[in-house]
């Protein structure tokens, strides 16, 4: 079974723990492990997985789509670009009315996730630490430019990626690992040398298939909904550059 990481110290107790840690073992770990670091966005930078339920929620409703499940959302939606999910949904429809779909599900989701909007707790000191260390990072979404931005424009997290890559980028969405292996190519890296942060099950399937290691945070689904994985997480706190290094020395789900 994969293991959950939990804090064990108070927040500004492990602030401390986690800054020495970094200091520890040097500016260098990053590029002497030679690993590089690839996040999804939505349900692994923020917690914004409920918001966009309940926009399908509503989009569903109004067109008479019938009634959206969580189950049917986490295990279909989730992880999916938005415009193959409306293809399906409403195959009668052409491009521009698609897009019409895509721009009034997205108002929707925006307006209700606005006010909370949020890295996920722990979030920023990580990227911070890995930075340091010298680890490439890149961020491989599913979700359209607009939606890339409305997070990036609100949390200054931008600067922190080498690479960011959408599914504008890429011709097959998740679970195909091509949006992960592009943002491999991108970093200059070994996809074998990959860490994936993921939330949903199609983007865990997509990173597994990339050959790369697969750190799943419980956002959107139970640990034991979650694998094969190398590692599960609740949030970032008490991660640290060299937690990251250790997944290389151990199988899926041990």
């Amino acid at each position: 079974m994969a293991s959950s990481l939990t804090p064990a110290l108070s927040k500004a107790e492990g602030a401390k723990d986690e800054k020495n840690k970094v200091l520890s073992f040097g500016e260098d770990l990053g590029e002497a492990a030679g690993f590089a670091v690839i996040f999804d966005m939505d349900g692994t930078l923020i917690d914004n997985t409920p918001y966009h339920f309940k926009s399908w929620q509503a989009l569903y409703k109004k067109y008479d789509k019938g009634e959206l499940s969580k189950q049917t959302y986490y295990t279909q939606i989730s992880g999916v670009p938005i415009m193959e999910t409306l293809k399906g949904l409403f195959p009668d429809r052409d491009e521009a009315g698609l897009k019409e779909l895509l721009k009034e599900k997205e108002e929707f989701y925006r307006k209700e996730y606005a006010p909370y909007l949020a890295p996920i707790n722990g979030l920023v000191n990580f990227l911070t630490a890995l930075k340091d260390a010298g680890v490439k990072m890149a961020m491989a979404t599913s979700a359209t430019i607009d939606d890339i931005d409305f997070i990036l424009n609100k949390i200054p997290i931008r600067g922190d990626f080498d690479a960011i890559v959408n599914s504008s980028m890429v011709s097959k969405p998740k679970p195909n690992p091509q949006i992960f292996l592009k943002a491999a190519e991108e970093l200059g890296h070994d996809p074998a040398k990959c860490i994936v942060f993921e939330d949903s099950l199609a983007g865990i399937k997509a990173a597994n298939s990339a050959g790369m290691k697969v750190v799943a945070i419980t956002t959107g689904h139970t640990a034991e909904d979650l694998h094969p994985v190398d590692l599960v997480i609740n949030d970032y706190a008490g991660l640290t550059v060299q937690r990251m290094a250790e997944l290389f020395n151990k199988n899926k789900d041990e």
